[in-house]
């Protein structure tokens, strides 16, 4: 009979993330990095050379190796990633993407080493071989970040069992401002006595961004007249700024670009606006929760259920400018609603969005795969 094997204390966890950029999904992944190291654990993250988390955790002083991966059919970046993990005593292997979870899932099954996979979207997963060898052979888990995800992943085929539910997170003390609301305020241009809408992220179109716009276009003829502040970059921002000139909203809506002063940016704004089409979770409105923000958002994925209607803002159904509008309005013309919901979101955060109980959920699950008996073991006994 195969021995019972305990999981270490600590290990060394081997990150890898395909993306080239910087977003939602890389902050999750160095905040988790970050709890982890503070645990005791050794992380190294493997991503293509330049991009921007390598950059990024060098800053940090995180262990980095850059390994190429230029496609789903790249063999020599499953070659590279095979030796990385070897070379760097990986005991665990944890996939943040989707290419990621392609390429080095199969270096991992090369390496004899047990891997999980992060979900972070909640569109339909397709059914086929590729799926079921990456969830049943590739990895041993898939943490999904909202039960919206679950659901997807259930309807998928892959098996309840291999799923754990693990949301993301956000640090609040990484969102206290280091500018003053009137100073931002000042210099974006904003009157004392505006009512400001802020939106953050990237800006592309399952974001609704130009949902939001039409609402604002809406709110125009009602004489509500409130400024937005659209916080990232996207394929999609040229196309929305000359929707904005053709509705007459330029000079109410101003495109801010890429930031990093998420913090201040908050504690400047009066309602954050998440009009997203799809939305596997919606990390900003953690933040904006946690920053005690009040909400408009769009009910969808696993922002419908980060987000309770009411209590920390109001949900609309999405691609319905008229119950955005509506619900902008409302909120805008309430000082004490708006006060209520921002006392609440704090409050929510706790309820299972904090950095510290992401940390904790990673951790309990990379000591169940270690516990477990290496791949192809069997609990038979030896023939006599």
């Amino acid at each position: 009979m195969v021995a019972s094997v305990t999981a270490p204390k600590t290990a060394t966890i081997v990150h890898v993330d395909a993306e080239t950029g910087f977003s939602g999904g890389e902050v999750q992944v160095f905040l988790l990095m970050q709890g982890l190291a503070k645990r005791g654990w050794r992380n190294v993250l493997v991503a293509p050379p330049a991009s921007a988390a390598l950059e990024r955790a060098a800053s940090l002083g995180i262990e980095t190796r850059p390994i190429a991966m230029r496609n789903d059919l790249h063999g020599g970046a499953v070659i590279g990633l095979r030796r990385a993990f070897l070379e760097c005593g990986g005991a665990l292997v944890h996939l943040h993407s989707g290419r990621a979870t392609w390429l080095g899932g199969l270096a991992a099954r090369l390496a004899k080493l047990p891997a999980i996979t992060t979900r972070r979207m909640d569109r339909k997963v397709r059914g086929g071989v590729r799926t079921r060898l990456v969830y049943r052979s590739l990895t041993r888990r898939v943490a999904a970040i909202s039960p919206a995800v679950v659901r997807a992943l259930e309807r998928g085929g892959v098996p309840k069992d291999r799923i754990r539910l693990i949301w993301s997170s956000i640090d609040p003390a990484a969102l206290a401002p280091r500018r003053s609301r009137e100073d931002l305020r000042a210099e974006l241009g904003a009157p004392a006595d505006a009512l400001v809408l802020l939106t953050l992220g990237a800006l592309v179109p399952r974001k609704g961004i130009d949902v939001l716009l039409a609402a604002l276009a809406e709110l125009e003829k009602e004489g509500v007249r409130p400024l937005l502040w659209l916080g990232g970059e996207g394929d999609a921002r040229a196309k929305l700024e000359k929707r904005a000139k053709k509705l007459r909203l330029a000079e109410r809506v101003r495109f801010l670009g890429a930031r990093r002063d998420v913090g201040d940016l908050l504690a400047a704004a009066d309602v954050f606006v998440m009009p997203s089409r799809r939305e596997g979770l919606g990390v900003a409105a953690l933040e904006a929760m946690a920053a005690g923000v009040p909400l408009v958002a769009t009910n969808v994925g696993g922002l419908g259920e980060a987000v309770i209607d009411g209590r920390t803002g109001l949900l609309v159904p999405p691609d319905d400018v008229s119950a955005l509008a509506a619900a902008l309005k409302r909120m805008l013309a309430d000082a004490e609603f708006r006060a209520r919901c921002a006392a609440e979101g704090p409050r929510r955060i706790l309820e299972g969005f904090h950095v510290d109980q992401m940390v904790a959920g990673y951790e309990a699950l990379y000591r169940e795969l270690l516990a477990e008996p290496p791949a192809g073991a069997s609990n038979l006994p030896p023939p006599a």
